[in-house]
């Protein structure tokens, strides 16, 4: 029989040494905490899988937990990470939101999920390529002005959030993320969309509101999949005409840009069934 215990925010300045004998134990959670260190003992707990110790003043990372499969760090004011996490060699979910990272060393080839956001990353950290297993990656509120075109390469991703950067243009290689389903940009400065994001036909939600959008490649009538296209807040006065052949598409919204009637390719979308605002 295995345990999770909850532990977060209840001032502990240590953990209870109850805990050392807890030979069930899979999840801990000490979050928000007052913790400085974390005791040796718990590299002693045989089926501990997930630690969570994020929002604690800790002095020291809890990386030697090899059979480690999901860690959150988060809130921890981390300005760099030690590069003993790429020995954590099982681990699925790393977590290290809201710090002060600028960089990022190697990482387990192993991680799935990768939580970046609100840090001070000026570009995505090289240390992401070879994360092939990679299905989740969330790099969101940092300063990102360009995104790499090895993007491509991560050809398990599910679900990128981008949004509330600074880029400008995606690259064309992001067109080879076959699996991806959710693509989130919304709050950046991008311009212009690739050709290529038209091959993307797995894509069933992608959110561009609150960019610099003047014009919506025809590619986009090729995401047959596609359940909801965020579009307002740009600078588009027409759509192509193939976006009106979207045979699933349930929600189009296209408030705040530039349009002076509603176009054709929104009326037949109304027409099917979709709601659309404008």
């Amino acid at each position: 029989m295995s345990a999770e215990l909850y532990l977060d925010g209840r001032g502990l300045s240590e953990l209870p040494a109850a805990l050392r004998g807890r030979a069930d134990l899979v999840h801990l959670d000490v979050r928000d905490n007052a913790l400085t260190e974390l005791p040796g003992w718990l590299e002693e707990l045989p089926a501990l899988r997930s630690l969570s110790v994020g929002g604690n003043p800790l002095r020291a990372l809890p990386l030697g937990l090899p059979r480690l499969e999901h860690l959150y760090l988060h809130e921890l004011e981390l300005t760099d990470l030690p590069t003993a996490i790429a020995d954590l060699r099982r681990l699925k979910t790393l977590d290290l939101g809201h710090n002060r990272l600028t960089a990022v060393p190697p990482l387990p080839p192993s991680l799935e999920t990768l939580y970046l956001a609100d840090n001070r990353l000026a570009r995505l950290p090289d240390a992401i390529r070879p994360l092939r297993a990679l299905r989740y990656l969330g790099a969101t509120d940092n300063g990102l002005a360009e995104l790499p075109a090895w993007i491509g390469e991560l050809e398990q991703l599910v679900e990128l959030r981008l949004y509330r950067n600074a880029l400008s243009a995606l690259p064309a290689p992001v067109g080879a993320l076959r699996r991806l389903r959710e693509l989130h940009l919304h709050d950046n400065r991008i311009a212009a969309l690739p050709d290529a994001i038209g091959d993307l036909r797995e894509l069933r939600h992608l959110d561009l509101r609150n960019n610099a959008l003047a014009a919506i490649p025809p590619g986009l009538g090729e995401l047959r999949r596609l359940l909801v296209l965020d579009l307002r807040g740009n600078r588009l006065d027409e759509l192509p005409e193939d976006l009106g052949t979207l045979p699933v598409l349930e929600k189009l919204d296209l408030r705040w840009n530039r349009f002076a009637r509603l176009p054709g390719a929104a009326a037949r979308l109304a027409a099917s069934g979709a709601v659309v605002l404008s």
